[in-house]
């Protein structure tokens, strides 16, 4: 047996069971304060309120536990489970060559894997959410969605996927070089065109109509010395309740974009202040840091890819026999996440300290109080738990636990007050 045959396997049951563990940590320490709003949110946050993010958090803790178990028995049987070797023994019985034999074999996998997952797209948006009251979304809308996102997939992947298999055929021992270029340029593509181009398949964009908060966010972004391509308004309520704004874009095309559900909870200067939070991930360079990381990560995984690739024993370790560019493929994306598991924590820590710096950002050219109130309402009409476990927000965590952030931003208001 290769050695890395039972590493694989143990990463794969060890990261298993150290989610059920930490999901099991969550559902407990939810429950066990759901009768009690914390003091802090006590004239904000009802009762009736506080027990429905307990009961919406630990039937989503409990669904992603069936889905934490199907997905790593999906991929034990995938990879040293044989599955990829036979669906690539059967593709080979036809007279395609590469790389076509190549895009066959993991356009089935990935088929396969859409349709298993399916199942429990359809009881998150249907079951879950709408049991709680956040899905908006009708079956129709859903199944359009769908078909525009393998639409996608074949016009935008299918290209870079039959280019990428050509490299790692013909390219030579450093093909991945070649390769990691040409992510790069995809990558800023992508970027570049989503927001003009892709996301208006799913929504429609339109620009702010609210004359006051335009003019309340223009004023913040010229103190904040930020240029966009507009504020826009995005239509989320047609599948979601669910409220939220984000960035988009590159360079001096970025845009602003609020969720109408978001405008319609929030006050102008409540606004003004999460926009100034968001504001702060640009001027501090959080997003910049964050997409160098990615580039980081992507050159060594590729390059590590490279080496792996090249090996025998690689492919056999993981339950296929003969070696392939796709078969390298398949198996490295399954196995790399069982690994990168455990760094989890360390790059939720990395966020946090990101998330707090960026409402630092916001009390200085907004206000600190206001954005403690819109996140209190955020936190309620979203159904978010106020009692997590300490243990769990410490590894999934991207953003600091709302008592902890909350009693901060207040606390730097009282002393702007003072």
């Amino acid at each position: 047996m290769h050695w890395l045959t039972p590493l694989f396997i143990v990463a794969v049951i060890g990261g298993t069971a150290l989610e059920l563990w930490l999901s099991q940590r969550q559902a407990t320490a939810v429950a066990r304060h759901r009768g009690e709003v914390p003091r802090p949110f006590a004239g904000s946050v009802s009762a009736a309120e506080h027990g429905k993010a307990a009961d919406y958090t630990i039937a989503k803790v409990r669904f992603g536990r069936i889905g934490t178990v199907f997905d790593a028995v999906l991929t034990l049987a995938l990879t040293v489970g044989g599955g990829i070797a036979l669906i690539d023994a059967l593709w080979r019985k036809t007279p395609l060559a590469q790389p076509w034999l190549g895009v066959a074999v993991i356009a089935t996998v990935a088929l396969i894997l859409q349709l298993l997952h399916l199942p429990f797209s359809l009881w998150r948006t249907f079951r879950l959410e709408a049991r709680f009251g956040f899905n908006r979304t009708t079956l129709k809308v859903f199944l359009a969605d769908l078909a525009k996102s393998l639409a996608l997939a074949v016009i935008l992947g299918g290209p870079l996927l039959v280019a990428v298999l050509l490299l790692m055929e013909r390219a030579g021992r450093w093909w991945w070089l070649w390769a990691f270029g040409l992510w790069l340029a995809v990558m800023f593509l992508m970027a570049w065109a989503w927001p003009a181009f892709i996301a208006p398949l799913f929504n429609r964009f339109s620009p702010l109509q609210d004359q006051a908060l335009k003019s309340r966010i223009e004023a913040l972004l010229t103190r904040c010395g930020f240029a966009s391509r507009g504020v826009f308004v995005v239509d989320n309520s047609r599948r979601s309740s669910h409220g939220n704004a984000y960035f988009t874009g590159i360079g001096r095309h970025k845009r602003i974009v609020f969720f109408d559900t978001l405008l319609e909870r929030l006050g102008h200067t409540e606004v003004e202040a999460v926009l100034a939070h968001e504001l702060g991930h640009f001027r501090l360079r959080h997003v910049r840091k964050r997409l160098l990381l990615s580039i980081v990560a992507s050159f060594i995984g590729l390059a590590v890819l490279g080496s792996l690739a090249a090996q025998p024993g690689f492919y056999v370790a993981l339950g296929v026999p003969q070696p392939s560019a796709h078969a390298a493929l398949l198996l490295f994306v399954l196995a790399l996440p069982a690994f990168t598991f455990f760094m989890t924590p360390l790059a939720s820590l990395w966020s946090r300290r990101h998330e707090f710096e960026a409402d630092a950002f916001a009390t200085r050219h907004a206000s600190a109080g206001e954005l403690a109130t819109a996140l209190v309402k955020l936190h309620r009409d979203n159904a978010s738990t106020l009692t997590p476990d300490p243990v769990y927000a410490a590894f999934y965590y991207s953003h600091p636990p709302p008592l902890t952030r909350i009693t901060r931003l207040r606390e730097a208001a009282a002393a702007s007050a003072s």
